[in-house]
């Protein structure tokens, strides 16, 4: 059997999507490429904020910014557009009417604003009582931040990684965000666990629920080993640039030509890496035996391997550590990570055609099933392209199921 022609695992689930910018789309994104049918709910008049975050953006025919910003691309892949003004009786219906057919209804508006227009978790169990509902909001529905609107970046500074994030106070360092949208990203990953818990609840039991994910609350779960080990310790962490708080050498190192990641998980590859750099005598030096001592002399450390690697550039030291089974690699920029040989054959940069026939290269998903593989079947939508044929869907599955969901507008 072709790739093609096998099933996708979430065929037959319709999901409605009231979410923008990263953490919803993020979560949909995923369900789409898992075979999902996603349905994205934009605004009217701009769509989602993302649609304008740019440049650069794909040009149109002729040679204008079209509303393809590669910010919107990165998170709306086999996704279909409809446009609707959830502030209009006519929108609010409609979204009722798309709810009702439903299996998952996914936004990230403010807690309360779409209970004020007739479009809550309540008002559409009346129509849908199985329905899964996720909402995701800066800080939650309930607390005392309940009210404040979160992004990304406030959200890394709020939740603590910007604090464990930069070069220490000596290098003087400063609290620095991650390079990308990675609270957002990570609440999507929670928000997609949720749903599919969720759906396989409702397939065993019948019954929907409500899923009340924070980016706050995402983030603070991702603190991982930097927060258990203040709740051990009662020490609090800080800024270590590369460094590993309980691991070392896991870090980078400039060479004499570029910077190198290297990663020693243990005692034996410390050995075997001192020998591969010229320095044997350093894994049978007391500060260094035992990787408890390697981490509280890190500074030493640091100081005598770094001039050894100063005798050859990262990429020699990178064969060379490779040969004596270290895990290393050099650091590598964007354009040398999408263009490697290795990304590449892992199919991690696809290529696909939007409805208007411009070529779009875009990032895979990691995803590698073998009895229902991931699909790369609809290019990210211009706003409201999908309109008629989602509308024609709806009216049809209307006069098959008259009776299946009363009280729908």
């Amino acid at each position: 059997m072709s790739e093609y022609n096998k099933s996708a695992s979430l065929e037959g689930l319709r999901i409605l999507d009231l979410s923008r910018i990263l953490a919803g789309p993020t979560c949909t994104q995923l369900l789409a490429d898992l075979g999902a049918d996603v349905i994205k709910v934009e605004r009217p008049d701009v769509g989602d904020d993302t649609r304008s975050w740019g440049p650069p953006f794909v040009p149109t025919a002729e040679g204008k910014d079209s509303d393809l910003s590669a910010y919107f691309l990165s998170a709306n892949r086999n996704k279909r557009s409809i446009a609707i003004d959830l502030a209009s009786e006519d929108g609010v219906a409609l979204v009722k009417r798309l709810a009702a057919i439903s299996d998952v209804v996914i936004e990230n508006y403010k807690p309360g604003d779409l209970s004020r227009r007739g479009l809550g978790y309540e008002d559409i169990r009346k129509i849908k009582p199985d329905i899964v509902w996720c909402a995701i909001s800066g800080f939650g529905q309930t607390g005392p931040y309940a009210d404040r609107t979160g992004y990304d970046f406030l959200v890394q500074a709020m939740g603590g990684i910007m604090s464990i994030t930069g070069e220490d106070d000596a290098n003087g360092g400063r609290p620095v965000k991650v390079g990308l949208g990675i609270a957002d990203v990570m609440c999507g990953m929670y928000a997609t666990v949720g749903i599919l818990a969720a759906l396989r609840h409702r397939d065993r039991t019948g019954e929907g629920q409500y899923i009340d994910l924070a980016l706050y609350d995402a983030q603070v779960a991702w603190l991982i080993n930097a927060a258990t080990n203040h709740l051990v310790s009662g020490k609090v962490p800080g800024r270590i640039g590369n460094r590993h708080p309980n691991i070392a050498p896991y870090q980078t190192f400039a060479t004499g030509a570029g910077d190198i990641a290297i990663a020693v998980g243990n005692d034996q590859q410390f050995a075997r890496f001192c020998a591969a750099i010229g320095v044997p005598h350093l894994s049978v030096d007391a500060r260094f035996q035992r990787n408890r001592d390697r981490v509280v002399n890190i500074d030493a450390l640091d100081l005598l391997i770094g001039e050894a690697l100063q005798a050859d550039t990262a990429e020699n030291w990178e064969q060379r550590l490779i040969a004596a089974e270290i895990p290393a690699g050099r650091v590598a920029t964007v354009d040398q990570v999408v263009s490697n040989p290795h990304t590449l054959a892992r199919e991690m940069v696809v290529e696909m055609q939007t409805q208007d026939g411009k070529a779009l290269r875009l990032l895979g998903n990691p995803l590698k099933m073998s009895a229902t593989p991931v699909r790369f079947d609809r290019a990210p939508p211009h706003l409201n392209q999908d309109r008629d044929d989602i509308l024609k869907e709806l009216v049809d599955h209307e006069e098959i199921h008259i009776n299946a969901a009363p009280g729908i507008p």
